[in-house]
């Protein structure tokens, strides 16, 4: 069952990343950055709409938690590649001279869960239910480039579709934990 799953995690794979098209590669590239022009002004918008919505004090306490939330992420996410094992794709034997790897850095040996795919939700999570009364439009931004971000590590050719599923279901789960969490610190008036 479980190798039956596996391959067809690879098959989907192959699918998704053989759909690339070079014109479109420094696009998903770019998208996939943790730190750039995209990013930048959403990370702005995010600290801006939490100041604009929220005290001083409720903003300070919300990117605290994200800032624990991302690195319990990461590290939950290095823990399961290296406790899981299994190969990028790139390392992979039977494909990896099939697949378009649109990086020329593969990254770490293990891929799973996806940190980007895990990161992004989590962090567009934990907002949209801060702002889902206040601003649908940004919950609904944050989902989108969240997705979109996830999609690219397949895109590029360094995670299966289940390692960046299974990112994305870690990330809804912590991202929703750490909201709830952050609501029971209370604040003076």
């Amino acid at each position: 069952m479980l190798e039956e799953l596996i391959r067809l995690d690879e098959q989907l794979f192959l699918f998704l990343n053989g759909m690339g098209n070079s014109s479109w590669d420094d696009f998903w590239l770019y998208l996939s950055r943790t730190f750039s022009l995209i990013t930048i002004p959403i990370y702005v918008l995010i600290i801006f709409s939490s100041y604009n919505y929220f005290s001083l004090k409720r903003t300070i306490i919300l990117l605290i938690s994200v800032a624990l939330l991302l690195f319990l992420t990461e590290q939950l996410s290095t823990l399961f590649k290296n406790g899981v094992g299994r190969l990028r794709p790139c390392y992979n034997e039977e494909i990896k001279g099939i697949l378009r790897l649109v990086k020329r850095y593969c990254g770490g040996k293990y891929g799973y869960f996806s940190a980007h795919a895990a990161n992004s939700i989590a962090l567009a999570t934990f907002y949209g239910l801060c702002f889902k009364k206040k601003m649908k439009s940004l919950t609904f931004f944050l989902v989108l480039w969240a997705l979109l971000v996830s999609y690219s590590r397949i895109y590029i050719g360094v995670h299966f579709p289940l390692d960046v599923l299974s990112g994305i279901g870690v990330g809804i789960f912590l991202g929703w934990l750490f909201f709830k969490l952050s609501q029971k610190i209370k604040m003076d008036a």
